[in-house]
């Protein structure tokens, strides 16, 4: 089961997760989402517990707890949306200029 654990404190780092979620079983993952950028956290995490029964009850019981002064966010995580090139890329898309004949 994927858990997202909202409105972290920016000191809340992976161990301190894994350690609070262990409380209620298997803890696969426990991973801080930090901006690629400047290696900080964004105040969100996701952490894996492989069995549904233990993952339901770490949410029950840590949801709206305190962890490092801030009230943590715990719930099921969403499916992730599927990318689609329809949007941004990183490639260039015609476009961009002029066009038409040139004349030497």
């Amino acid at each position: 089961m994927r858990i997202y654990v909202g409105n972290l404190s920016t000191d809340v780092t992976d161990e301190d997760l894994r350690t609070e979620f262990a409380a209620f079983g298997q803890v696969d993952t426990a991973s801080v989402i930090k901006d690629r950028f400047r290696d900080v956290s964004r105040g969100f995490a996701f952490v894996e517990m492989p069995v549904e029964e233990e993952g339901k009850a770490a949410i029950t019981a840590l949801h709206g707890k305190q962890m490092k002064g801030r009230s943590m966010d715990v719930n099921e995580a969403r499916p992730r949306e599927q990318r689609h090139s329809g949007g941004r890329s990183g490639g260039r898309r015609g476009g961009g200029g002029g066009g038409g004949r040139r004349s030497y």
